[in-house]
């Protein structure tokens, strides 16, 4: 698919991950992807309205399904139609993929901080799955923060890469529930935790991704800048949309 050609794509499968985020697979390859890109997807109404939003991709390049994770906004346009009405088979456009900046690959090396906010993990599960896939030993340090841990993302698809490779850490920051594993945080992910998970991992950032709410980016980029990462090294993207 061309990137800025709308394409017809099918809904292959609506599987819910938490309860406000849905992974939607679309019967589409995109084998010239990179980890961290997006999609724009365009849905037409009955009377021609046309409503288009931009969702992470969350698969790894060249996966043979293109998922995508769907935050429910109860007042959006388009996110409640995928969590009430949309089903396999239905079709939208498409056009994609998006996006240069925040991006990772292998060849990009590390040390490789990840720091994503709820539905901010996205793009960075992307990368993960393609380290995993890649089987590159980069020593990567992931900081998930949510609220609960029925909000924290494919957890367990998290949890199980950490398991089987050492140069993986996972840290989850739960905010509103006791945290439920050893070196996890309960509290604000803030400037006092990020120097603490820092020390902790002991690599010094080559590349740093964060994503997720604006007011939760705008933190962590100055947390990392006082924590003494270069500018340069910190990509950020913030999520929004309906």
């Amino acid at each position: 698919m061309a990137t800025g050609t709308w394409q017809e794509v099918a809904i292959d499968e609506i599987v819910r991950r938490t309860p406000r985020v849905v992974s939607v697979f679309l019967r589409l390859r995109l084998p010239a992807s990179l980890a961290g890109q997006h999609l724009d997807l365009r849905l037409t109404a009955p009377d021609g309205y046309q409503a288009q939003r931009s969702y992470s991709i969350a698969s790894a390049p060249g996966a043979a399904r293109v998922e995508l994770m769907v935050e429910r906004l109860d007042d959006g346009e388009v996110s409640p139609w995928f969590h009430d009405v949309a089903e396999a088979g239905d079709t939208l456009e498409a056009r994609g993929p998006i996006g240069g900046h925040f991006v990772w690959q292998p060849v990009d090396g590390g040390p490789l901080l990840l720091v994503g906010g709820g539905s901010g993990v996205v793009p960075l599960l992307a990368m993960l799955r393609l380290r995993h896939a890649a089987g590159h030993g980069v020593p990567t340090l992931l900081l998930y923060s949510a609220r609960r841990h029925e909000e924290l993302i494919c957890a367990e698809e998290l949890a199980v890469m950490a398991q089987a490779d050492p140069s993986l850490r996972l840290v989850f920051v739960t905010t509103r529930e006791p945290r439920r594993r050893p070196g996890d945080f309960d509290r604000r992910l803030d400037d006092a935790l990020l120097r603490e998970a820092l020390a902790d991992w002991s690599h010094a950032p080559a590349s740093a991704f964060v994503c997720g709410a604006t007011p939760f980016v705008e933190v962590i980029a100055s947390g990392l800048r006082a924590a003494g990462l270069d500018a340069a090294t910190i990509r950020t993207e913030r999520y929004g949309g309906t």
